[in-house]
Order: structure tokens, then C-alpha cells, then sequence
């Protein structure tokens, strides 16, 4: 199975676009001219169009002052 372009894992993709999708619900305007009214499918149609930009954060891993271990 290939991965989309740009992302790490075909998960990532579906967050990204499922959080876009989200945001089309709740009445942003979308970022490409389409026929769709679906906010899933625009959501891809963005991605694909690249104009979502997404980053992703290092995850914090704190101490466990208990066991020691990390």
C-alpha cells in the first residue's frame, strides 16, 4: 500500500483529513473551487491540492519518578 505524499503513514493522512472534514462541517470555507458539497471528499481534494498545512509535534516523555524508567 503506498502512502500519500507528504505524510509519514496512511493513518496520519486520514487524521489530517478527518480534522479538515470536521472544521468543513462546522462552516469553514473550503480552499479549492469543487463541485463537491461532501466535506470529506473536499477535504481530500485540499490535501491533494496541498493547501492543508499539518506538522506534527515530538511527543513529551516525562520520568516516572516511581520506577525510574522512562
Amino acid at each position: 500500500m503506498d502512502l500519500y505524499s507528504g505524510f509519514d503513514s496512511n493513518y496520519r493522512y486520514i487524521l489530517v483529513a478527518a480534522r479538515r472534514a470536521r472544521q468543513l462541517q462546522s462552516g469553514a470555507s473550503p480552499r479549492i473551487e469543487t463541485v463537491s458539497t461532501k466535506p470529506c471528499r473536499i477535504a481530500a481534494q485540499e490535501l491533494e491540492a496541498d493547501k492543508i498545512k499539518w506538522e506534527t509535534t515530538p511527543l513529551l516523555v516525562t520520568k516516572d519518578p516511581e520506577s525510574g524508567a522512562a
